[in-house]
């Protein structure tokens, strides 16, 4: 009985051209490098679709069931079979059973399956166009996708199409291959099962033994049987049909359905929520306190850039936190633009006009504008004091501090913690978490610790576990509110402070996350509980008033649920200094104590008062002394010398606030003849001043006006697949080129070939000259095992066809089988001029003379 012929397989652009323009929208959704820049048609996209950089990329966001699917989809259509059979399809079914699926886990499996159809990292061969699971008939990884996943999928090594297991049915609901296996390794040497069900589970490279006797005499019995192969003199490989027999024709083990569960503590949300309000109260103080320090006195910008380290640990010092927390706050305010390299010669951090509006805001916008900064940055504080790639050290502030991946790993960090509410994850249980959700690329754990531990001291989490400040972090931005910025949310950049003013739109991100700490912040308290010891305790969050006062006016002893300080003449001469007097300090005092203030209180203040003042200090540039009083008279009252501003010191002395040498032309252009004397009384010679600007070829760069009150450093985020556009942006782009693209495809085809003109021409052969396309084609002949005709360009510059069949190509070289001389070459990918996949093949007499296998790699 004749048997019916298989249906032909499609090729992978086929596949890609018959899908519906809705599927092709989604495709470009979930990958969007593929429409960046726009292809030119379907072919160009299927092209670009199985290129390796877009292929690593798309692998690098799977998860770890997807990860496993693609394998054993790659296993499973790599199983060779019997002479004359039709090649077994790859079903759904045969996947969930080689994936060794509980019944209550098939769902996620075919939804894994149906998320790789969409991204077209998987495909089906057969004739359905759907993404679907159930209605594939044959499925496929993409062209060029073996290479990404590399030499050993799913811990299995080459296939070996003389093991006598080749042809055995090597599925789960068989058992024939694991028959002919038991009865080959019934007259094995003892130690032959032990090697075998040590490379079972992978990795399937071992060392072949050379001291043991018994070791030896197993090993070599089992690569005369061919149950294992020699990679090298040391080296075994187990393949990939023994292998398959002893899992039972299992590809994984067990399928990795669901993220791990770590084993962490539960707490409860009052006590997370307390801790992440206190840790939001202190970072918005140590934020305060150095923009004050900075303000007062502006630390220098080191020649490469960033904050000194004795900067840095008299930042420390002064704050009482460690450095690493010193160098998060400095970052931080850097971050929200609160603090900026000014550019002028010597250069500063100063602070910046948005940072001295932050100081006005309540304290939940002074934290929103912190929070959103921070869910924006890209900085890398953690890496702060170690050293680079050319060994110097890093420093804080500084402009390479920043990472494009910094946001998204921030994101999937808060989402991981948002999935498990109350738990205090670890960073180990975190990385662990991670490496479920990204198995291609796990994040470093210095960086998974470090910003677990931002998070903590920013009150995004509370011992631990996340808090309702982070999850509003992670909530989306409401319709028709302005676009904040979000954790990993393309373009989200550091905005200004004023963003979070009151007159922010109500339904702005800064506002949502104002409402969210306010939600978890204590009750105000305006009341101080003053002691006759000269303390005075807080019981709870101080106001805003309160909390003035005691910054001027008394010095922190501890804090906590309440906050005790302490009155000392130090603190009290603060208080003076701006601008109180003793009855105003006083009145303000009793006016937040419920009871009178202790005596020894009031005659602190007043005898502090007394004595504040009697020296005084002030500022001159420059003087003028004369023995006679009467050579002085008249010089404060002159108009003429206004601009000098003169005043009297003492009858015999006058002082300015101009430089000596202006104040000595001055006088002399009054007639009054005068010398520049130095500290010491001596006469100074005067020289012709001279005015001198240091140029700036070579130094540093000042800073822009236009970036002036914002930082330039770290303030918003590299741009990302889709940075500058929204997902409904993306999307009606892309529904938009993908008609065109399809009209460009169809046009292609129809066009009539450029022989058809000529009747002595001969026919066209299909195929493509097109680089992206040639590439394209060779990876779809590669994952079907045709034969294409090959048009490369010999050192000669003359073109040269030949039929061959590809094999690999990878790094920028393809490496293919030449039937006719039963050898094979290879090419640079620079040198192919063409492929062409109908084309007859060419007499290889025909080929220029001194062409040979490997002229194109000459």
């Amino acid at each position: 009985m004749a048997s019916t012929p298989p249906a032909p397989r499609r090729t992978f652009p086929e596949a890609l051209r018959s899908r519906s323009d809705e599927h092709l929208v989604a495709l470009l959704m979930q990958r969007p490098d593929l429409a960046t820049p726009s292809p030119s048609t379907l072919r160009s996209l299927a092209a670009r679709a199985t290129s390796r950089t877009s292929l690593d990329r798309a692998v690098a966001r799977l998860d770890a069931l997807e990860l496993q699917v693609l394998e054993s989809v790659l296993v499973l259509g790599d199983q060779p079979s019997a002479p004359a059979a039709p090649h077994p399809p790859v079903t759904i079914d045969r996947l969930l059973a080689a994936l060794a699926t509980e019944p209550a886990d098939a769902p996620l499996v075919r939804a894994a399956v149906a998320h790789l159809l969409e991204g077209a990292l998987l495909w089906d061969r057969g004739t359905s166009d759907s993404t679907d699971p159930s209605a594939a008939t044959d499925l496929a990884v993409a062209p060029g996708l073996s290479e990404v996943l590399g030499p050993y999928p799913a811990g299995l090594g080459p296939a070996d199409p003389s093991s006598p297991l080749a042809h055995a049915p090597s599925g789960p609901s068989s058992d024939q291959a694991a028959v002919a296996l038991g009865a080959l390794l019934a007259d094995a040497p003892p130690g032959a099962r032990s090697i075998l069900d040590a490379l079972t589970w992978g990795p399937p490279v071992g060392v072949a033994p050379r001291a043991d006797p018994v070791g030896r005499e197993a090993t070599t019995w089992l690569l005369r049987h061919r149950l294992l192969l020699a990679s090298d003199e040391r080296h075994v490989v187990l393949p990939r049909e023994v292998a398959l027999a002893l899992r039972g024709g299992r590809t994984h083990a067990s399928t990795a359905a669901h993220p791990p569960q770590p084993d962490a503590p539960h707490f409860a949300e009052d006590t997370i929520t307390a801790e992440a309000a206190r840790a939001a109260q202190d970072v918005v103080r140590l934020v305060a306190h150095l923009l004050a320090l900075w303000q007062a006195s502006p630390p220098n910008v080191l020649r490469a850039g960033g904050l000194g380290v004795r900067d840095l640990r008299r930042l420390a010092t002064t704050l009482e936190v460690d450095e690493a927390t010193a160098a998060f706050v400095a970052e931080l305010a850097l971050a929200t633009g609160l603090v900026v390299d000014d550019g002028e010669d010597p250069p500063s951090f100063t602070v910046t006009l948005a940072g001295e509006d932050w100081l006005e805001l309540p304290l939940a916008s002074r934290w929103a504008a912190l929070a959103a900064a921070w869910a924006a940055s890209g900085r890398t504080p953690w890496t702060i004091g170690s050293r680079d790639e050319r060994g110097t050290l890093r420093a804080a502030l500084e402009p390479d501090l920043s990472r494009p991946w910094v946001p998204r790993l921030r994101f999937d960090l808060l989402s991981a913690l948002a999935d498990r509410p109350g738990q205090a994850l670890t960073p180990t249980d975190l990385l662990e978490v991670l490496r479920w959700g990204s198995p291609r690329a796990t994040p470093p754990a210095q960086a998974v610790e470090g910003l677990v531990h931002e998070a903590a001291l920013l009150g995004v989490t509370g011992v631990g576990a996340l808090a309702p400040t982070g999850r509003a972090l992670l909530l989306p931005v409401p319709d028709g509110a302005a676009h904040g910025p979000r954790v990993g949310s393309p373009g989200a950049t550091g905005g200004s402070p004023r963003a979070t003013s009151g007159g922010a739109d109500a339904g702005s991100p800064e506002t949502a996350l104002a409402h969210a700490l306010e939600s978890v912040l204590p009750p105000e308290v305006d009341e101080l509980l003053v002691q006759g010891d000269l303390t005075g305790i807080v019981p709870g969050r101080p106001s805003a008033a309160l909390e003035r006062l005691l910054e001027d006016a008394a010095d922190v002893e501890s804090r906590g649920a309440a906050i005790t300080v302490r009155f000392t003449p130090e603190s009290l001469t603060r208080a003076f200094d701006a601008g109180r007097s003793a009855e105003d300090l006083l009145t303000e005092l009793a006016s937040h104590s419920r009871t009178p203030l202790p005596q020894p209180l009031d005659y602190l203040v007043r005898d502090t008062a007394r004595r504040h003042g009697r020296l005084r200090v002030g500022t001159a540039s420059s003087y003028v002394r004369a023995e006679d009083p009467a050579l002085l008279t008249g010089l404060v009252e002159d108009p003429a010398l206004r601009h000098l501003s003169l005043f009297r010191v003492a009858p015999t002395v006058l002082a300015a606030l101009v430089p000596a040498a202006t104040l000595q032309a001055a006088l002399r252009d009054r007639g009054l003849a005068s010398m520049v004397e130095g500290p010491d009384g001596r006469v100074v010679r005067t020289e012709r001043v001279r005015s001198t600007v240091r140029s700036r070829v070579g130094g540093r760069r000042p800073l822009d006006t236009a970036t002036r009150g914002r930082s330039a450093v770290g303030h918003g985020v590299p741009a990302r697949e889709g940075a500058a556009l929204d997902t409904a942006a993306r999307r009606d782009r892309y529904a938009d080129l993908v008609p065109r693209l399809r009209a460009a495809d169809d046009a292609a085809l129809a066009a009539p070939p450029a022989s058809a003109s000529r009747a002595d021409a001969p026919p066209e052969p299909r195929g493509t000259t097109e680089p992206p396309a040639a590439l394209g084609l060779l990876r779809d002949a590669i994952d079907a095992g045709d034969h294409v005709v090959l048009e490369t360009i010999d050192p000669t510059g003359q073109p040269t066809r030949r039929r061959v069949k590809p094999l690999v190509l990878e790094g920028g070289r393809l490496r293919a089988l030449d039937p006719a001389r039963d050898a094979e070459l290879t090419v640079a990918v620079h040198r192919i001029a063409g492929v062409f996949t109908d084309a007859p093949a060419p007499a290889q007499d025909d080929a220029p003379t001194g062409a040979s296998s490997g002229a194109p790699n000459d």
